[in-house]
């Protein structure tokens, strides 16, 4: 059952007039393009280029129920999960890939904001989901409010979820102060050199250490219910790369003497050599239990006692097909927690 006290602060925005005012704020900078630290500068409402190769309407490949996401959002119902086209960023080892890279897939999937909006209501009427989940939505942050804001006079009333690979602009983070309920943060690398080599990205470290700071500094460390489901916080991922090459020493040791040591963190071993990741010897494998065990010995190290870690033969579990008819993910096979 959900929490009947509980009230996503997103909805006071609303009634007072501030939501509105913050898309507006945000939909302004769609018109030379600075939603993400790439500032590719394009007029979005007339163009669709820039590094994300979108514009306006958002590129959503699949709004469904959510089985495989941490324990606190998925909980025992469901995360309801707006999966977003294209990205920010080019992982040469993405397991997304089909949505995330792949153009001649990605271009077909505009939606328009009213259909979302039904989408995410029935979830929550429908399904019952516990959150509604936005994915990669660091390119598409105002289309993601705009969203929200249409769905409220709906019915919308679930803690909203924002599943990002930390490439965001604190210009635009800023603005979902009281927006978002619960922030989902990826810290992908130490070393911004694999990040460029591996991710096509500049100044990675830099700019996702910022945005995990100031996620935390609005939502703080993990609240959940009384049945153990998230209603507002920080949950930091962390995927284990072969050979070291996240930087899993340097990124968590970061995250307990700069953010705090009472961040929940979640440990993904769930990395598997998909898309181009075979073409670069160092990613061609799966993890070895010894690099398993290693990241997790660094989580008791410095004091990160908060969170998840995932099974060691997660990599059978979450391989997803966005062309799967009806759902990407297989209904029983999408919990790997």
């Amino acid at each position: 059952m959900r929490d009947k006290e509980f009230e996503p602060s997103y909805l006071k925005l609303y009634r007072s007039g501030e939501l509105e005012r913050r898309l507006h704020q945000l939909e302004e900078m769609l018109r030379d393009c600075r939603v993400c630290p790439w500032n590719c500068g394009i007029n979005r409402f007339s163009t669709v280029g820039g590094v994300c190769r979108a514009g306006y309407e958002p590129y959503v490949s699949s709004v469904c129920d959510h089985h495989g996401e941490e324990p606190v959002l998925s909980g025992y119902i469901g995360s309801g999960t707006v999966f977003f086209g294209s990205c920010n960023l080019r992982c040469v080892y993405c397991q997304n890939w089909q949505i995330s890279q792949d153009r001649d897939y990605f271009s077909g999937t505009v939606q328009s904001f009213d259909r979302v909006a039904r989408q995410i209501v029935a979830l929550q009427e429908e399904y019952g989901v516990h959150n509604i989940n936005f994915v990669s939505p660091s390119h598409f942050v105002p289309q993601m409010v705009r969203i929200i804001y249409q769905a409220i006079p709906l019915g919308l009333r679930v803690p909203i979820v924002y599943n990002t690979n930390s490439y965001d602009s604190l210009e635009a983070l800023k603005l979902l102060d009281g927006i978002v309920d619960i922030y989902l943060p990826d810290i992908k690398y130490a070393d911004d050199a694999a990040a460029r080599k591996y991710s096509r990205v500049k100044n990675y470290t830099q700019h996702a250490r910022s945005a995990i700071k100031e996620m935390f500094r609005q939502v703080g460390p993990l609240q959940v219910d009384e049945h153990g489901v998230a209603q507002r916080g920080l949950i930091v991922r962390h995927l284990i790369l072969p050979n070291d090459l996240a930087g899993s020493r340097e990124s968590l040791k970061w995250l307990a003497e700069e953010v705090s040591p009472q961040v929940t963190v979640s440990l993904m071993s769930q990395y598997y050599p998909a898309h181009k990741a075979k073409e670069y010897p160092l990613l061609s494998r799966t993890i070895r239990y010894p690099e398993y065990l290693k990241a997790y010995q660094v989580l008791e190290k410095y004091g990160l006692q908060h969170g998840f870690v995932q099974q060691m033969d997660a990599p059978e579990y979450y391989q997803p097909d966005f062309r799967r008819e009806g759902h990407p993910f297989e209904p029983e096979d999408d919990s790997s927690f």
